[in-house]
């Protein structure tokens, strides 16, 4: 269709999920266009029956003529009805096939680039997606299948009389002119409106996220003003495009009954000159009516057009710049064997490298301790060990194989990942633990019992069939982050990475965790525990401390947590001796894993080595 034409993106590109959307649905289009041609064709019946009644039936007196024109005219019009329901019945049968065609393709985008790009309201998207499919399903289209018809019209017009064609066109061309002046003068502010409306949505929706830190800090005011400033701000665009729009939408109405009265007068004054009968006054008013009317439809819905239309060039920039990753050959389930090589990390939408020139590796089975103090950048390494943010430069390898070469969906099975930040969605407790999949139940039990929360899911008013509501706001934060650990180890993947999981557990959480690590590692789970907590250490190998982006040591546990606490010497903590178990004495090292002060230069030597 040419209106979804005129917004493709100037840069060329491989045909989006959008292309083969509209692509599947243009049969319906054309059919569309077939009922629209009949149902235009048809319209010329009340001009018609018009002309016999005032012509034939007033002329002859025939009651009988009368009944059966009646009777025709009247079929005609069921005729009618009936193409108009189908057409309407075609077009959102259309609209449904096209929101299936394209919607998972566009959910998976808006996945994609909110990785990229967090916090830029991608959701708006599939709204984006909602405008352009309820236009093809509406009464949008319609009314423009409708508009290459008026010719026909104008044609019968001048049939009947030269005049009434000259009229026709005339008023023709100036409800045309005033539907490209409403266009030019509505669709700056109409898109200005939709990213005032876009910038407002999404002030919203992070407000009230935290709306229990509005209530209890009393910040609710100043960002209802945020939100206020941003609404105002599209409903003053709104109320712009509305205003401009509306006074055409007037002329366009005017115009349309001045004509036709025009068309009256103009037809009395060719039946007194006996150029034309009674009957063609009365169909010639009826026919430029029909003439103007697709145009006046057409510019009354022309709202939805310039929606539609940037809506549907929002989609395709989103499309093509977050295209669907190639389809990957399927690799052999890993053992869990990771390889950290030269990796610069950058976080989105940043340009200085957040992990730099970071190395080292860990054996199938290994349990990594990752320590430093804050913004060390120990979050962004969980991201990219777990594929999250890809790698600005170097590699991260589970198996031997790049992250990027591996197939989403196997990673992910094989992949347990606890952010800081647990994000639990609505549903049941076992929907959250088997990650939405139809798990046995005996699985779901089991990675309960393996994290330690089964006892307290048991508690529950509906145990594990407890629904958690949005986010798990039922559900305190000691709560989420154990059914999260629950989620990571749902089974028992080959690589569990844990960042914090330990930020909100009471004494019998951090045993439970404990009892899993110890499980884990018995089970040869590779595991990465990022921590503040020296103690979550006692059942690490392995030890990589981070500071500013960078390795300060890496190594068995014992030997890097000596390295640490020697490198913060000017807190005069003493240096840790190691314990029975292997471990590091907790009360020593606390301050030294907050603070990681500079390690000599002899121990920072092998940082990045395996």
């Amino acid at each position: 269709m040419s209106v979804t034409g005129s917004r493709e993106p100037a840069a060329s590109g491989a045909p989006t999920a959008l292309d083969h959307a509209l692509r599947t649905i243009r049969p319906a289009f054309v059919s569309v266009v077939v009922f629209s041609f009949f149902i235009n064709l048809l319209g010329l019946n009340a001009s018609i029956y018009m002309m016999q009644v005032y012509d034939r039936v007033l002329g002859s007196r025939s009651i009988e003529t009368l009944v059966l024109l009646t009777l025709i005219t009247a079929f005609l019009y069921l005729v009618w009805a009936a193409l108009e329901g189908l057409r309407s019945r075609l077009l959102e049968r259309a609209g449904i096939a096209f929101d299936t065609k394209v919607a998972a393709d566009m959910f998976d985008a808006v996945r994609r680039m909110a990785l990229r790009a967090p916090g830029n309201g991608q959701a708006q998207a599939l709204r984006d997606l909602d405008t352009v499919r309820d236009f093809y399903a509406g009464a949008g289209l319609a009314a423009l299948c409708d508009v290459p018809w008026v010719p026909i019209y104008m044609i019968c017009a001048t049939l009947l009389h030269p005049y009434y064609g000259v009229l026709a066109v005339a008023s023709c061309l100036f409800s045309g002119f005033l539907a490209v002046l409403n266009n030019r003068a509505t669709r700056q502010s109409l898109a200005e409106a939709g990213r005032a409306g876009i910038k407002a949505s999404a002030i919203a929706t992070a407000t009230l996220r935290n709306a229990e830190v509005l209530k209890a800090m009393g910040m609710s005011q100043a960002l209802r003003a945020r939100w206020n400033a941003a609404h105002e701000d599209a409903m003053g665009w709104q109320s712009r495009a509305g205003d401009r729009g509306a006074l055409l939408i007037g002329i366009t109405k005017f115009n349309r009954a001045l004509v036709q009265s025009i068309v009256l007068g103009l037809g009395a004054w060719l039946a007194i000159q006996k150029q034309i009968s009674p009957g063609m006054i009365i169909a010639g008013s009826i026919l430029v009516g029909r003439c103007i009317q697709p145009i006046e439809q057409a510019v009354s819905n022309w709202k939805s057009v310039v929606n539609m239309r940037t809506a549907y060039g929002r989609i395709q920039l989103l499309l093509r710049a977050a295209p669907p990753p190639p389809e990957r050959l399927r690799l052999p389930d890993p053992t869990g064997t990771v390889s950290v090589e030269n990796l610069f990390v950058r976080a989105p939408g940043r340009e200085v490298a957040v992990l730099r020139q970071l190395s080292f590796r860990l054996d199938a089975g290994s349990v990594l301790g990752v320590i430093g103090p804050t913004a060390a950048g120990k979050s962004t390494l969980a991201r990219a060990l777990v594929g999250v943010w890809p790698a600005a430069s170097g590699a991260v390898r589970l198996d031997g194989s790049d992250l990027a070469h591996w197939d989403e969906e196997q990673l992910g099975r094989h992949v347990g990942y606890l952010p800081q930040d647990v994000e639990l969605f609505a549903g049941t407790i076992a929907e959250n633990i088997a990650r939405f999949t139809a798990a046995e139940p005996e699985a779901v039990v089991a990675a309960a019992q393996l994290a330690g929360v089964h006892e307290m899911i048991q508690q529950l008013p509906q145990g594990y069939n407890t629904e958690i509501g949005d986010g798990g706001l039922a559900l305190s934060g000691g709560q989420r982050q154990r059914i999260g650990l629950a989620r990571a180890v749902f089974g028992l993947p080959a690589l569990i990475v844990l960042d914090e999981p330990n930020a909100s557990l009471d004494p019998a959480g951090e045993a439970a965790l404990t009892e899993a690590l110890k499980q884990l590692k018995a089970a040869r789970r590779t595991v990465v525990l990022i921590t503040h907590r020296p103690a979550a250490l006692a059942q690490c190998d392995l030890v990589l401390a981070l500071k500013d982006g960078a390795a300060l040591a890496f190594g068995p546990r014992d030997e890097v947590m000596k390295r640490v606490a020697q490198g913060s010497a000017p807190t005069q903590m003493p240096q840790p001796a190691a314990s029975a178990g292997g471990g590091a004495p907790t009360v020593r090292v606390r301050k030294s894993v907050a603070g990681l002060g500079a390690a000599p230069a002899s121990s920072a030597g092998p940082a990045n080595q395996p």
